[in-house]
């Protein structure tokens, strides 16, 4: 029985290191091609497997955009544990306050160009939009929940609409943020990204 499972497990392990090739390959197709005119033929070659290949571990591009978003979304929720656990963010200082929200999420976004073309589509398959709306309702409202601790002078509606406009912000400018070349270019646009946001929430926040 030892003889047979060990076989099986590494049968199990080389299936789940090419289900990860694929989603790897799907991940850079969709940066560069968008969702759209990605298609299986430039997947797997992407992945330099055969389409027949391909086709044993995901029947279609809607089922590897599918996987993809669940793995972009474990991700996603560790950056957002990163910037949120172990720390009063409530107490912080202002620019503390914002490098500790959006430097993990900066991050993440760059390391994982593919995201922003499965989820910044306006018209998401069913799967994509299932995967990704708990994740973002879970982090909205901890960052309302911040800013409606920070910002006593607001109404808990001014402050949840505060955090829903600073969360706008960061989304509109964050793909200029990945687009940029690394290294100095790239850390200007951070710097003015944090700018901005510095500027909208030291009005609203309280000191």
């Amino acid at each position: 029985m030892a003889h047979e499972a060990r076989p099986r497990r590494k049968r199990q392990a080389r299936g789940e290191q090419r289900m990860a090739q694929i989603l790897d390959a799907a991940a850079t197709v969709f940066a560069e091609h968008g969702y759209e005119a990605a298609t299986t033929i430039k997947i797997s070659a992407e992945a330099g497997i055969s389409p027949g290949s391909l086709y044993q571990f995901f029947p279609n591009k809607e089922a590897i955009a599918e996987a993809l978003a669940l793995r972009f979304v474990a991700d996603l929720g560790a950056a957002h544990d990163e910037a949120f656990s172990g720390v009063d963010l409530a107490g912080l200082g202002l620019d503390e306050f914002i490098d500790r929200i959006v430097d993990p999420l900066i991050a993440f976004n760059i390391a994982n160009p593919g995201f922003k073309a499965l989820f910044a589509r306006t018209d998401q398959p069913a799967g994509l939009s299932s995967a990704a709306e708990p994740l973002e309702r879970a982090v909205m409202g901890r960052v309302v929940g911040v800013v409606v601790e920070r910002a006593g002078r607001l109404t808990p509606a001014e402050a949840t609409l505060a955090a829903h406009v600073g969360g706008q912000v960061f989304k509109a400018l964050i793909p200029m943020v990945v687009a940029a070349a690394e290294g100095g270019e790239r850390e200007a646009v951070i710097g003015e990204l944090k700018k901005v946001l510095r500027g909208y929430f030291g009005q609203v926040l309280d000191p």
